[in-house]
Parts: structure tokens; sequence; C-alpha cells
């Protein structure tokens, strides 16, 4: 088994239309980032792949029901935590069914370029993003 199949989560920069949605995370001290601007995704659970564990959180936190024909790119990064991160576009009407799961505090959408600027960005995900635009 190779590295990247022994991971902790997965993340999703997810576009609907050409805005990215994110979502606010809560203000726990027992969380990484809280009150950041997060991407959909978390943790693995019960010997997912990392395809089965994006579709599900996803859904969880946004209501949002992708196939697994949705994810248009996908690229294993081990810090600071093994992750998997993809890449989803779907119309802008799709927006209009986004319904908060029961993590975070809002969700909202903003051109990739204010999210990668924006001080409230989870810091590492800046590079995660220009990776995915520039591939």
């Amino acid at each position: 088994m190779g590295s990247s199949d022994r991971f902790d989560g997965t993340k999703l920069f997810l576009f609907l239309g050409e805005e990215l949605l994110t979502i606010r995370r809560d203000q726990r001290p027992d969380i990484p980032w809280p009150g950041r601007l997060d991407v959909p995704g978390g943790g693995r659970e019960h010997g997912e792949t990392p395809m089965q564990c994006v579709l599900r959180e996803t859904q969880e936190e946004t209501g949002l029901a992708l196939s697994p024909g949705d994810l248009v790119w996908k690229r294993f990064y081990d810090e600071p935590i093994r992750a998997w991160f993809f890449a989803a576009h779907l119309p802008k009407q799709r927006a209009q069914q986004v319904v908060l799961g029961n993590e975070g505090t809002e969700w909202l959408l903003m051109a990739p370029a204010v999210y990668m600027h924006h001080p409230e960005a989870v810091p590492h995900f800046r590079e995660r993003l220009t990776a995915y635009l520039n591939d």
C-alpha cells in the first residue's frame, strides 16, 4: 500500500459557476483553523476510499450530492496531514440547493482570486488551489 492510500481526509474545491464554495469554520478551540474559510471535506471514516470520503463529506456539509464523474482533479498532499484534494465544477444554479450541515457557521461563494488573498482563508489551501488552477 502506497503512502497516498493511507490518508486522513479529503477536501474539495467546489466551483458553482465561476465561484468557489467556502464554509466558515466553527469558532471552537479544539479544531484546526477555527473561524477560517474552509472548503468542503473532512476526515476519513471506516476505510473509505478518497472518492467515497470527499463525496460523503461534501454532501454532509453542503447538502450537494456529487457523482464521481463530477470530480475533475485530484492530488495527494502529506503535510500538514495526509489528505486528498479534489476539484469539481457545477452550474451556478446548484447554489440554490446548498444547505449547511452541522459544521460551520455560514457558506459563501467567492472568486478563487479573492479566496487566495483573503486573510481568513486556510493558509495552505491557497497553494493547493493555485496548483489546481495552474494544472
